[in-house]
């Protein structure tokens, strides 16, 4: 039972148990004056129909992996001389079963326990779909029977809602939780082979590569710090003119049919995945100004933190120029009257009375750049160079917190040794980093945003 067909069973039920319980509520009607309208009587019906089938499919669709490798397992277990050899065994039975290929001739056994297998999970979709159409049914006569002028329906769908709302809040901040703890964790344990004050002043990024105390190289991470430091202020001072001079440009010059071709154009630049950037760069951008340099009498590196920046700084400018844009045409237009009314010029009123009015509102956005900025991955993995070397040459290769990480976290990692832990330690650090610039920007935004009427 796929997720689609699943899906779409659960839409099939909610509609149908919506429709008989708007029709049950209405046939109610006949008799006086509804306490809830029709409409929340046919929600509530759905949702007694719905809930039950999608609780019953959300443990099938956990517990059927389990399931079936407890089914095979034995089996597997008969063919074979060595324990040890089930796992590696499992995999090719459960591969041959779901349809994909293996590695090397497939045994009479193991095709025949993968037809088992099959046949096993066929059965127990089935009885997943029953007992959950069975449920829905159940529910459905249920709520159906309740169904009457006095009922409070309109009370327990919102109430229901507000359960929903209250435990996907409760998602989020636990996801949230768990994040901090696990890095917070391993950031400890990371710290039990590395100095802090090592990591946080060193000066040099050689990892070494022993799962022993002695002999782990060396992780100081301002070398990390200055690249993504200095790849974020190149990308700053690309996005933040020409971000904000298009808002400025977009909101108080551009006529309104050019403004509805040009603004969605710009925005398209937020919609293109950063690995195409990250490519564009390398194969590109890089090489361009490397002979741009040339041409000028400059050694310019064709990945460098130039190439990273200015690409970066590209990726973002909707970041600005859409928020910078929503900002400014809340400034109160009697503001751009009263001034032009007292014989400012229109370059003047921008000036002096339209851009300081929305200054918190655009200081907010660039904040939030920035911190889209530090924590961008592929752009800086293509196009920077990789070179952890504290210097301060933008045209030279560099390396960033993202880069390490990757590489940190790429191949057989042994997350017991501190080249791989080294990974949730600069994670840690990220976050921390990214978390003061949002909690900035919402600090800016709050104290000093300035209300009209």
């Amino acid at each position: 039972m796929t997720g689609t067909l699943l899906l779409g069973l659960i839409l099939v039920v909610i509609a149908i148990s919506y429709r008989m319980g708007v029709s049950r509520a209405v046939g109610a009607a006949s008799g006086g004056r509804l306490h809830s309208r029709p409409v929340y009587h046919g929600a509530l019906v759905a949702l007694w129909a719905a809930v039950p089938l999608a609780a019953i499919s959300l443990v099938w669709g956990m517990g059927a992996e389990r399931a079936a490798q407890w089914f095979v397992t034995p089996m597997i277990a008969d063919q074979l001389a060595s324990a040890t050899e089930v796992p590696v065994a499992l995999q090719r039975v459960m591969a041959l079963a779901s349809g994909t290929g293996v590695v090397g001739e497939v045994a009479d056994w193991e095709r025949a326990i993968a037809q088992d297998l099959s046949s096993f999970r066929f059965a127990t979709q089935a009885v997943a779909v029953i007992a959950g159409l069975l449920a829905a049914c159940a529910g459905l006569f249920y709520a159906l029977r309740r169904v009457n002028r006095t009922m409070r329906a309109r009370n327990s769908v919102e109430n229901a809602i507000r359960t929903a709302l209250i435990l996907c809040s409760v998602v989020a901040i636990l996801t949230t939780l768990g994040i901090v703890v696990s890095l917070v964790v391993e950031t400890l344990r990371f710290f039990s082979f590395i100095s802090p004050v090592d990591f946080l002043f060193g000066t040099v990024w050689n990892p070494g590569y022993s799962t022993t105390g002695a002999g782990n190289g060396s992780y100081g991470i301002l070398p990390l710090l200055a690249g993504t430091l200095m790849i974020t202020l190149i990308a700053m001072a690309v996005a933040i003119p020409v971000g904000l001079m298009s808002a400025i440009w977009l909101t108080q010059y551009a006529p309104a049919r050019l403004r509805g071709i040009v603004k969605p154009l710009i925005e398209v630049l937020a919609g293109i995945p950063t690995i195409v950037y990250g490519f564009f760069a390398l194969v590109t951008l890089g090489p361009a100004l490397s002979d741009l340099g040339a041409f000028i009498g400059l050694t310019i590196n064709a990945t460098s933190a130039l190439t990273a920046g200015v690409i970066m700084g590209v990726m973002i400018i909707p970041f600005i120029s859409s928020l910078s844009d929503d900002i400014i045409r809340q400034v109160p237009t009697a503001m751009r009257d009263g001034s032009l009314g007292l014989g400012a010029t229109k370059s003047e009123t921008i000036r002096k009375v339209v851009v300081p009015a929305a200054l918190p509102g655009i200081v907010g956005a660039i904040l939030l750049a920035v911190s889209r900025a530090i924590g961008e991955t592929m752009i800086v993995v293509l196009a920077a160079g990789n070179a952890p070397v504290l210097r301060l040459d933008p045209f030279q290769a560099t390396s960033t917190f993202t880069v390490t990480i990757v590489q940190a976290l790429t191949g057989d990692s042994d997350f017991a040794s501190p080249q791989s832990l080294v990974a949730f330690a600069l994670g840690m650090t990220l976050f921390l980093i990214t978390l003061v610039l949002n909690l900035g920007a919402l600090f800016i935004v709050r104290k000093y945003r300035e209300q009209y009427e």
